[in-house]
């Protein structure tokens, strides 16, 4: 069980607190959905109980917002510190509708190692628990306003910490708390096919995001040393068996670099991996990140690569480009712990 209360659910909540009536583990559950960093707001519990669990508790959040680097476009990059003081980070993108949704971290680094990826070159420090994902939910809504999406591709790789994905997406998802319908959430997961399996047969039924970014296996061997462990062959086995479970369509993540993996070739070789499988594509041109060998694609390469996917009837879109500016963005996050 979590020893920090925003990442139990009532029932646990109970315990935790040596409530004699379950109903309080209700109240303080609801108020710490609506963001309650401390007792003294929860003004239905009576002061002398208030008191009683601040001796217990003196700091409800084990985590604290260290930086706060806001957009032009509207998004909100917070630098989170840890208690053990590691540090991660966590992002709030608006669209252009208004529409928030925060980006959430799973783990303090990230062990992949993918070549484009800012935080694949931090290295891998833990796993967090639901307590940490959840405050990064909760600290970004009281500055951004009201969140209506959580996607899981922020830092770290989220099939490797599942158990603690899970829980938050249980309490996220709780008509009794927060009350996020499955639908608004996404797991992004690089190819961990042991995870896929287990998320197939075991759930959370949300949505599955696969950063593909290369369907030809000696490219992806070289952007994603994933595809070593779990090559694309056995990627592909895993989503036919996935689909067959859940009967739900699958997005397919292309980021795309300049002159490696951007031209109608690499497009055709989609096409013909993701044959037999429910798919829509999202086609991200790569995100700038100093030190990194890459290139943004030029414009003759995305749109060949898109016209390829469309005249073969994948449903595919370009995503938008939402916190360049913070390095808020796919494949930037990482950027304000480099020197810490």
């Amino acid at each position: 069980m979590e020893h920090t209360l925003t990442g139990m659910q009532a029932s646990e909540i109970v315990e935790a607190c040596s409530f004699r009536e379950a109903f309080r583990g209700k109240q303080v559950y609801k108020w710490l959905s609506r963001g309650a960093t401390g007792f003294a707001q929860m003004s239905d519990l009576a002061a002398v109980e208030r008191k009683r669990l601040e001796a217990l508790f003196p700091k409800i959040y084990c985590t604290e917002v260290s930086r706060r680097l806001a957009d032009d476009d509207g998004s909100l990059k917070l630098q989170l510190r840890l208690a053990d003081g590691a540090a991660i980070e966590c992002v709030t993108l608006e669209d252009l509708e208004g529409r928030r949704t925060a980006c959430l971290s799973c783990q303090v680094g990230c062990p992949m190692d993918c070549a484009f990826c800012k935080t694949g070159s931090l290295g891998f420090l833990r796993d967090l628990d639901a307590a940490e994902i959840m405050e990064q939910f909760h600290h970004l809504e009281t500055r951004s306003g009201r969140l209506s999406n959580v996607v899981f591709m922020g830092m770290g790789e989220p099939l490797l910490n599942l158990g603690p994905v899970r829980r938050a997406i249980e309490i996220l998802t709780d008509p009794a708390g927060i009350g996020l319908s499955r639908r608004k959430i996404t797991i992004s997961t690089c190819g961990v096919v042991p995870g896929i399996m287990d998320l197939a047969a075991n759930g959370p039924q949300v949505r599955l995001a696969i950063s593909l970014t290369s369907a030809i296996d000696s490219i992806r061997d070289e952007l994603m040393p994933v595809n070593k462990r779990w090559p694309l062959s056995e990627l592909k086995a895993a989503l036919m068996e996935y689909q067959g479970k859940t009967g739900e369509r699958v997005t397919l993540e292309a980021a795309l670099m300049g002159g490696r993996n951007s031209g109608a070739e690499a497009a055709r070789a989609l096409v013909t991996w993701a044959d037999g499988l429910h798919v829509q594509v999202n086609v991200i041109p790569w995100n700038k990140v100093p030190g990194l060998p890459f290139s943004e694609p030029s414009r003759a390469e995305l749109e060949a690569y898109l016209a390829v996917l469309e005249s073969a009837g994948i449903e595919a879109s370009r995503r938008m480009r939402r916190g360049r500016g913070v390095m808020g963005a796919c494949g930037q996050l990482g950027d304000t712990l480099k020197a810490d």
